[in-house]
């Protein structure tokens, strides 16, 4: 009898060995499959190719085909508001509809702005990249022009977003220093833009800063305010940011009135600058865009040395948009591989 019991025991034994050992591969083949997915593509985060399309051309939304740039008679007809969405010094943005698209309208708010507004349509043309939203079509006549929809906003609401359920699993260092990247790219786009290097002057703090940027549903950024972005030209008195006095220590130290309290402010006195100025802004917006998540002080510390190197006060001795951008790749090649290594120890 007690053969028989042993015999029984044993045979039922044998499933639950299969069954631990069928879980154990299933395990490690998942986890070799997320390790492969790690691995794909470039050795850092780029955005997909803008849109595919020829210059003058767009293409949003659920669209397949490429079309021409929108001219007034196509935003009288097709082009349809649904609701406010945004207000500004220079301009109202709506949500709208072309032919089934969610596009965003914007439209001048006060003729006093219509240079900046002119300005922001010249940008967005001149600048179309996969760094900046899609420009969809302009109706100077009416003073409106016609771009991409996003409808996560600006950069301001990062935090929101991320703390939303549906995204709350990509609330992580990746997805965080994949953003820091994004920005650090556009600036160097910038400086080196085709239409020569150019300055964020509306970038006087932080919120307004990050409010320049749409954050869109697969968690990047793209330039969207694009209404004050002078000219530096090489060998002149440089470039300066309106001709009010700026404050605070968000703006670089030659964007301060040199001459003390005693010296009334004087746009005519005040010494221009150059696109370094926004070098010495990257830690402060990349400090916001990392957050508090796990691993974003290991990041904090692999920055420290261009960082501080932003933070000189001397514009002459920061490094380029491109030097700090490639220290960020670096950054994140080596948080990735070293992410992918602890994974390998757990199999």
């Amino acid at each position: 009898m007690s053969h028989n019991v042993g015999t029984s025991g044993a045979w039922c034994g044998v499933p639950a060995v299969v069954l631990c050992l069928a879980a154990l591969l299933c395990s490690n083949l998942l986890l070799y499959l997320y390790l492969e997915s790690l691995n794909l593509g470039t050795s850092y985060p780029s955005r997909h190719a803008h849109t595919h399309c020829p210059p003058g051309h767009f293409k949003v939304g659920t669209m397949t085909t490429c079309t021409p740039w929108l001219e007034c008679p196509d935003i009288r007809a097709d082009v349809r508001r649904l609701k406010l969405i945004g207000r500004g010094a220079v301009k109202q943005v709506y949500l709208a509809e072309w032919r089934g698209q969610k596009v965003a309208l914007s439209v001048l708010s006060s003729e006093k702005y219509k240079d900046d507004f002119l300005h922001c349509v010249s940008m967005l043309r001149s600048l179309q990249s996969a760094r900046v939203v899609t420009f969809v079509g302009v109706c100077e006549e009416d003073d409106m022009f016609v771009t991409e929809y996003h409808p996560l906003g600006s950069a301001l609401a990062l935090d929101k977003t991320l703390a939303q359920e549906r995204y709350r699993s990509q609330d992580s260092w990746n997805t965080r220093l994949r953003l820091a990247l994004d920005y650090v790219a556009f600036l160097a786009f910038l400086h080196a833009s085709p239409v020569g290097t150019r300055v964020m002057c509306d970038s006087n703090d932080l919120n307004k800063t990050l409010s320049q940027f749409l954050l869109t549903a697969d968690l990047r950024l793209l330039a969207n305010d694009l209404d004050a972005l002078p000219k530096v030209v090489r060998g002149s008195e440089g470039v300066k940011c309106g001709p009010r006095r700026l404050t605070g220590d968000f703006v670089a130290p030659e964007q301060l009135w040199p001459y003390g309290e005693d010296m009334p402010f004087s746009d005519e006195l005040m010494p221009g600058y150059d696109e370094k100025t926004d070098i010495w802004k990257i830690p402060d917006v990349t400090r916001f865009l990392l957050g508090h998540v796990p691993g974003s002080d290991v990041i904090h510390f692999h920055l420290f040395q261009i960082h501080a190197e932003c933070k000189k006060q001397d514009p002459h001795l920061r490094p380029s948009a491109l030097e700090v951008l490639s220290v960020y790749r670096l950054v994140y090649d080596s948080m990735k591989e070293s992410h992918t290594e602890r994974i390998r120890d757990m199999l």
